[in-house]
């Protein structure tokens, strides 16, 4: 990743900081887009050269392109998106509320679909690109009470097909990567236990920066269109009571 430029959203914490992370230690220079000021300012900070904070909130358009415009300025080029930023809510689907319903389809897939298009003309430019959109084992199967991040999900999967088929002839690829059950934040009042993954263990922020370099590097150069599952074999099971 020497010499490549990237930007993260929700990079300030959790599995967005192990990207970010992982990205700056393999020799990119790094974004790090975020509403969370204080983490990105404190994360770029620690990281020094070749990382800096640019506050984002993924749901507005011209925020986008001036957080990219202000990306080309300062490195020249966005030679890796990832988007990661999202959020979860539920509820029961008789009482998913459609302020529940906008708000995570905003971040989630908004956010996500903003994201794509406000970089596609630097990279079309540069005639290569990789976008790394994070979905969900969420976006492969349904989960109950989590109707919108569920939908929301499954979308960003379709979206990655969709822009995958258009960008191939610019140089561009688009992959995206399905987490299981990591540990951060947002999965803290999930009980690993009731859970059957094959691995034996929840996953670690750690467990992801693997796929994400590969897709984001030269290493998969030939690979676009497709999904990365990183779940411990959560989702290869028929499951049972």
């Amino acid at each position: 990743m020497r010499g490549r430029v990237a930007m993260v959203t929700g990079g300030s914490r959790g599995i967005g900081e192990a990207y970010v992370r992982a990205l700056h230690a393999a020799g990119a220079r790094v974004v790090i887009a975020d509403v969370l000021v204080e983490a990105g300012e404190a994360l770029a900070a620690e990281l020094g050269e070749g990382a800096r904070f640019r506050e984002l909130d993924v749901t507005g358009e011209e925020a986008w392109s001036d957080a990219v415009a202000e990306t080309v300025a300062s490195f020249g080029t966005v030679d890796v998106l990832v988007n990661n930023a999202g959020i979860a809510n539920s509820a029961p689907i008789e009482h998913f509320t459609l302020e529940k319903w906008n708000a995570v389809i905003a971040v989630n897939l908004t956010g996500t679909f903003l994201g794509c298009r406000a970089v596609v003309p630097t990279m079309k430019a540069a005639g290569r690109g990789s976008i790394v959109n994070i979905s969900s084992v969420e976006g492969l199967r349904g989960s109950v009470r989590l109707h919108g991040y569920t939908a929301s999900k499954f979308a960003v999967r379709g979206l990655t097909k969709s822009l995958a088929v258009e960008l191939g002839p610019s140089g561009i690829r688009v992959n995206s990567i399905h987490p299981g059950m990591i540990r951060t934040e947002m999965t803290t009042r999930i009980d690993p236990e009731r859970l059957a993954v094959p691995l034996g263990r929840p996953g670690a922020v750690g467990d992801l920066t693997g796929a994400l370099l590969f897709l984001a590097s030269d290493a998969s150069a030939y690979v676009t269109g497709t999904e990365i599952v990183v779940d411990g074999g959560m989702t290869t099971a028929i499951p049972h009571a």
